[in-house]
């Protein structure tokens, strides 16, 4: 049965016919909920676009929100209104945002700037293919990575749950994944100034591209290769000099604000207990459905962490630390800022189903096989909430 399915996932026609349908699901049903708007995957709240409204889109759809977050919205609306900036050539930076851990992210707005140069509604194209171009040339370099035995495993990649979710709210963690794969491939091809320059834009895009390059580095030190160390580490030039720009810019830049939200434990903690708090006092079926939907997640965080100490330890260690380094990420989420929303700590693991696909290539010992197999559970229970669980929110359209 086994090798039934694999011959048929070999296929490529098949392989690209899962992501497009799998996609095509996504976006239509979060569409359809709006009226078939492309601006509702932006998640503009109203709060920010009164307060940005020379750059808002005639037409997009504003979500209103509730008494407590203002029509807040999404982060999507942040990298547009980034985005805007680069495309309008001036410093203009969008108001409202905290720009201690929003700003170092520049670099899916600097990609999408470059189309939005066209007028907004190029921006809101760019956020779909910069989103969707980068993914697909990320998954051929990732099979070209991988051995003839295990290019099957880049189906899981294709397929990832977590890249699906990023890229339902219009996000960077799949356009940041996208990058350190295809930074890496330069690497491996010993392409330099491509390696350098993408990886260098993978950081600017999130800071968890550090979790691949940073391993990369100290195993080059550790195998006393100095160049390549000295190559890995001159990635860091350019989102160095982008921070030295915020402290100029902005008076309340501090690169340790991102500290505030490690609290070790803290969201997972929180988590369970609120789950025993519910299960003992709630009638309501679909609130418990929504707080359950995080659960997979714990399981899946412990798997892995089981995993990670299979095979031969002294093989793939680059990628066993980058994985530890996701989970410890995972693991030390607060529950306000990460834990208490689905969205937020299920694109945490967007970096880890790659790792895992290298690493498995590297030590064919280590039994990633459950890992797998959860993440795929993980995108049918997303399918089943974008499809028939997930409903519209409050909002109204900009400029109407």
């Amino acid at each position: 049965m086994m090798n039934t399915i694999i011959q048929i996932l070999e296929k490529t026609y098949i392989r690209y016919s899962l992501f497009i349908l799998v996609y095509t699901i996504t976006t239509l049903s979060i569409w359809k909920k709006y009226n078939y708007n492309p601006t509702s995957m932006i998640n503009f709240g109203m709060e920010f676009a009164v307060q940005n409204k020379e750059k808002m889109p005639d037409g997009a759809v504003v979500i209103l929100g509730n008494k407590d977050d203002l029509g807040a919205g999404y982060d999507g609306q942040i990298f547009y209104f980034y985005s805007r900036t680069i495309s309008e050539w001036n410093m203009d930076w969008p108001k409202g945002f905290d720009e201690s851990y929003r700003a170092p992210r520049i670099g899916y707005p600097l990609l999408v700037g470059v189309i939005g140069f066209f007028g907004k509604n190029a921006s809101i194209f760019g956020m779909y293919f910069v989103n969707i171009s980068l993914f697909l040339i990320s998954y051929i370099l990732l099979r070209r990575m991988l051995d003839e035995d295990k290019k099957i495993l880049s189906i899981f990649y294709l397929l990832s749950p977590f890249s699906l979710g990023s890229y339902a709210v219009l996000v960077s963690d799949s356009v940041m994944v996208s990058l350190v794969i295809i930074a890496y491939y330069f690497y491996l091809e010993e392409e330099n100034l491509y390696f350098v320059l993408v990886a260098s834009l993978a950081i600017l895009c999130k800071e968890p591209a550090l979790f691949l390059f940073f391993p990369l580095g100290v195993k080059t030190i550790l195998e006393k290769r100095i160049p390549k160390a000295l190559l890995v580490l001159s990635i860091l030039i350019i989102p160095i000099m982008w921070h030295v720009y915020l402290k100029v810019t902005f008076p309340n830049w501090r690169a340790t604000r991102l500290t505030d939200f490690i609290l070790p434990l803290e969201g997972i903690i929180t988590y369970s207990k609120s789950i025993a708090q519910t299960l003992n006092t709630t009638t309501d079926y679909k609130e418990l459905a929504r707080l359950l939907s995080r659960f997979p997640l714990l399981v899946l965080l412990v798997t892995g962490l089981g995993i990670l100490f299979t095979g031969n330890m002294k093989r793939g260690i680059e990628f066993r630390l980058g994985i530890a380094l996701v989970f410890f990420m995972v693991s030390t989420a607060s529950y306000y800022h990460f834990w208490s929303v689905y969205e937020n700590v299920s694109r945490m693991f967007t970096i880890s189903i790659p790792l895992f696909i290298l690493l498995k290539n590297e030590e064919e010992d280590t039994k990633t096989g459950m890992y797998f197999f959860l993440s795929f559970l993980i995108l049918i229970l997303f399918l089943v909430k974008v499809t028939l669980i997930q409903k519209a929110q409050g909002y109204t359209i900009w400029g109407f």
